[in-house]
């Protein structure tokens, strides 16, 4: 009896064209359930969808790998993860190092305000905060998700109509788009395709991309345990300190032992990063070029904010090299020896990856050289200790990318 009532119900709405997937399906008797239930799921769809590129071999995924962190995992001729992304074209490079969108979510939209400094003998911050990319161009992650489609040297489609049409390629996304945005969304380019770019934000927003299940989270619920005399726990001292490293100026954004620490302030600065010559080799940036960061934003136009970039999230730091915003240093310890060169007594006058001096930044003069002088020289066993501790911010699903490069951590 129930079972004829919904039959009777189900057809007076197939009648009156008020049928959803939910029910049954009108004339078939059968239940069909859709492909993709809630915007996450579309999203998780889209954001590995190929077809959403001119010549249907990237997608978001591409250049952030759910299997390796979120990053642009790929390979160079050399073997090497690349400094920054090829485009969906096979040629096209770009000139800044993909950030990993894991975390990517506790970013706060992009504004100007304050940041309290936590562990610092620093001043406190005044200035722009968070948004998406290193630039923070994009205000958040549906601002994020809308670009690359329609980047020439990403995914390299021509225009929103173009995306939104390969989109209608697919049956299941039709399905879905209609019963999640209205039946009219496709009569509207723009809307539709900000339907899109939200989906694949709030699929960024699930838990697959914050886990918080690292050594270190697992340390604060008691599940692990840094050994007191282990390089991880000196590096972990070290990090924390406020008398010996500046690190936790920038990289520290709650109080400490925070449930959700994602290791950024979301400040943007000027560090003195040296352009990476062997990518504009390859890209075929002119000489004269320079990458001013911030001040490529188009709702900034103060001077004084050229060659500031955002402060990336620490977590999963040991596995998403090469390093800094355009890629210029490969592994963790140089990093480090980076920072610790521009204080009076430092024994790292070298680059470890040339064996040449550190070359200046690409834009001098903004260098934050009173946060980046900032605490005590380090000792060889400090950098190697750091290192250590680094890699335990790393996702327990990605633990086994670490690659020890001889410094090996004991616990």
């Amino acid at each position: 009896m129930e079972y004829l009532k919904l039959a009777n119900t189900t057809l007076y709405a197939c009648i009156l064209g008020f049928s959803t997937l939910n029910l049954m399906s009108c004339g078939s008797g059968n239940s069909t359930p859709p492909a993709f239930e809630t915007q996450a799921t579309l999203g998780e769809s889209l954001f590995s969808d190929k077809n959403l590129s001119q010549n249907r071999t990237q997608s978001c995924a591409t250049c952030h790998s759910p299997e390796h962190a979120f990053i642009d995992s790929r390979l160079d001729d050399d073997g090497k993860i690349r400094a920054v992304s090829l485009g969906d074209d096979g040629v096209s490079l770009g000139d800044r190092n993909t950030p990993t969108a894991a975390y990517a979510k506790f970013s706060p939209d992009f504004h100007t305000g304050f940041s309290e400094r936590i562990n610092s003998q620093q001043p406190d911050y005044q200035g722009f905060i968070g948004g998406q990319f290193l630039d923070g161009r994009a205000a958040d992650l549906k601002g994020q998700a809308s670009a690359p489609p329609v980047n020439p040297i990403e995914m390299g489609l021509a225009d929103k109509t173009s995306v939104v049409e390969r989109i209608q390629e697919n049956s299941d996304y039709v399905e879905a788009f209609k019963r999640l945005f209205g039946v009219t969304i496709f009569n509207d380019v723009d809307a539709s395709y900000a339907a899109m770019s939200e989906s694949i934000g709030i699929f960024e927003k699930t838990n697959l991309f914050s886990p918080f299940d690292s050594k270190y989270d697992r340390s604060l619920r008691g599940e692990y345990v840094y050994g007191a005399a282990s390089k991880a726990g000196l590096g972990k001292a070290l990090f924390f300190s406020q008398q010996f490293t500046n690190c936790a100026t920038c990289h520290q954004l709650h109080a400490s032992k925070h449930q959700q620490e994602t290791f950024s302030s979301y400040e943007y600065h000027n560090i003195g990063i040296p352009p990476n010559e062997a990518v504009r080799l390859l890209n075929g940036k002119d000489s004269e070029f320079i990458d001013n960061g911030l001040w490529d934003n188009p709702v900034v136009t103060d001077d004084g904010e050229k060659g500031k970039f955002k402060v990336p999230t620490l977590r999963n730091v040991a596995v998403t090299e090469p390093y800094m915003h355009n890629g210029v240093f490969r592994n963790l310890d140089t990093v480090i020896q980076f920072y610790d060169h521009f204080l009076k007594g430092s024994i790292f006058l070298d680059n470890p990856e040339t064996g040449a001096p550190w070359r200046t930044g690409e834009v001098q003069g903004t260098v934050n050289f009173a946060e980046l002088r900032d605490g005590r020289t380090m000792s060889q066993t400090d950098v190697e200790a750091m290192v250590c501790f680094l890699r335990t911010l790393t996702d327990a699903r990605y633990e086994h990318l670490i690659m020890e490069k001889g410094i090996q951590c004991e616990d």
